[in-house]
């Protein structure tokens, strides 16, 4: 069991068009001004044929989230795997 489509529902690939994706995790790398945050393990639908990942955009939003709190305390770089519910305030 997963996060939104993570349950088995694969796609076609919007990308390649040939591959369809399945179940798997990926690494995000956000960046802005100075600060870049790099957060393994976040699952995804990747492509099979050309690699491509899609994020379900709860957990888009909960990157996002984690994102601003840790640019907005004055962090430069930070690197961490993926826990849902990790954009929650401390």
């Amino acid at each position: 069991m997963g996060i939104g489509f993570y349950e088995e529902k694969k796609m076609k690939c919007t990308i390649c068009k040939i591959g369809t994706t399945e179940q798997g995790n990926t690494t995000v790398t956000l960046n802005r001004d100075d600060f870049t945050l790099v957060v393994k393990e976040v699952p995804a639908q990747i492509c099979t044929n050309c690699g491509e990942d899609y994020i379900d955009a709860i957990v888009v939003r909960e990157l996002l989230e984690l994102a601003e709190r840790m640019a907005k305390n004055g962090s430069q770089v930070d690197i961490r795997k993926y826990m849902p519910g990790m954009a929650a305030p401390c």
